[in-house]
């Protein structure tokens, strides 16, 4: 089966190339780039629209097993596919947790059976997230999980941290850190500051994340592992690492799309929607935040897709479970808020969403270089759109960006050869 995408304008970073060509996808994988290409079984025209490297999303949570009613690995990579991205990264904080190799293998081979997206796994750092005893990191590493983390959980005991560092950097693993001191953070609901006072609601300052991700750059510092710092907000926590990079410490940070474009005003009205974890915070630090992405500090744009069910959001701010979903909203709140407007180029949306956080992990993922698996990615990136919750594929029909127009939307998504999305439209198109 060869596939041809036809007159589209191809920007890869991997290759430096960003200019009008056609791609061939032969038997899954890219088989040639260049002009006027035939003998395809199938054509796509792609004409007046970018086609990118398939997206990389490495902080999901796609709930099973366990929390089935919050999201499905099915659902949740529909709901990847329907966005554009052809790799999620999901973490362990299910039921039972992922802190072994039954566990892993069992998610990755419900994936490959159900997932309309590729599915890496993250193991626990400890057993049943508790930080009190190291997971089978050794036996989920040799079952293929990506990196190690107890995501919703900071592993308080310094000295288990440092045992963990030192423990995966012997088969070349990466610690993926919560960075956020429970103590600090336990009496608030949101950031600290102007709107918290405002709303009368007990407030997180910045410093529980930086106290935390000081910590944690020390540890990646001390045993030479790379230590990469989930969903980062604090301008204090960026400035931490990017003067330990300097440093020619292993350590690296993701930023996700809604700290990126949003500020704690968001919270304002008491909108559960967005209650999260880092919280909201006030521009000064969505300011940061955008500037990691530029200089290289923050080396991935994630999502942190975090699904419940609707009934546990509908309740008083205080009692709301943190987080939403945001696989279907990524690109294109991306390419409105921060493209269009001139603070990103497109190289950087793909470099950020789709290059680097493949290269940062070893994934196969990220370029659509001859020889490479044909992830794929097709963007108008002058698509009007309203997000639409009701309409997700996602179990969760909720989001703070609801009735926000968009411009720019994946209109088509291409995995391992095979479309899985075609103008917002989601299927097995190859049994169709």
């Amino acid at each position: 089966m060869k596939l041809l995408i036809k007159n589209g304008r191809v920007v890869d970073p991997s290759q430096d190339l960003d200019k009008v060509c056609d791609v061939l996808i032969e038997e899954g994988r890219i088989a040639a780039l260049g002009e006027n290409l035939a003998g395809a079984d199938e054509v796509y025209d792609a004409k007046g629209l970018v086609v990118m490297p398939g997206l990389v999303d490495l902080h999901t949570h796609l709930r099973e097993p366990g929390y089935e009613a919050k999201e499905t690995i099915r659902t949740g990579t529909m709901a990847a596919a329907a966005g554009g991205v052809t790799t999620v990264a999901c973490m362990p904080n299910t039921a039972p947790v992922c802190d072994n190799s039954i566990v892993v293998s069992g998610i990755k081979e419900r994936a490959l059976r159900e997932g309309f997206a590729h599915v890496e796994v993250v193991g626990a750092i400890t057993k049943k997230q508790e930080g009190k005893e190291l997971a089978e990191l050794a036996d989920m590493a040799e079952k293929g999980a990506m990196a190690f983390s107890d995501d919703g959980h900071y592993v308080k005991s310094s000295r288990m941290m440092t045992l963990a560092a030192k423990y995966v950097s012997a088969f070349g693993k990466t610690l993926i850190c919560h960075a956020i001191d429970p103590e600090l953070d336990s009496d608030g609901f949101m950031h600290e500051g102007a709107v918290s006072a405002r709303n009368g609601v007990p407030g997180v300052p910045a410093l529980a994340e930086d106290i935390a991700v000081a910590r944690d750059v020390l540890i990646a510092e001390y045993t030479g592992t790379h230590v990469h710092i989930a969903h980062c907000a604090s301008k204090g926590a960026l400035d931490i690492i990017r003067q330990a990079q300097k440093r020619g410490v292993h350590v690296t940070c993701e930023v996700t799309v809604h700290h990126l474009t949003l500020t704690d005003e968001a919270c304002a009205d008491y909108n559960t929607a967005a209650k999260i974890n880092p919280p909201l915070r006030s521009m000064d630090h969505v300011e940061a935040c955008r500037q990691a992405v530029l200089d290289g500090t923050a080396s991935a744009v994630v999502t942190d897709h975090s699904p419940h069910c609707m009934e546990e959001k509908d309740v008083e701010f205080r009692n709301a479970p943190n987080g939403f979903p945001g696989l279907e909203t990524s690109l294109g709140v991306v390419l409105t808020d921060l493209y269009h407007t001139g603070i990103f180029d497109l190289k950087t949306v793909v470099q950020k969403m789709s290059r680097e956080p493949a290269e940062l992990f070893g994934l196969n993922a990220g370029t659509l270089k001859v020889g490479a698996p044909a992830d794929v990615t097709v963007v108008d990136l002058d698509k009007e759109w309203v997000v639409d919750p009701e309409k997700f594929y996602s179990k969760c029909h909720l989001s703070p960006y609801a009735g926000k127009t968009c411009r720019g939307r994946a209109v088509a998504t291409i995995l391992a050869g095979k479309f899985v999305m075609k103008e917002g439209k989601v299927k097995d198109y190859a049994k169709a």
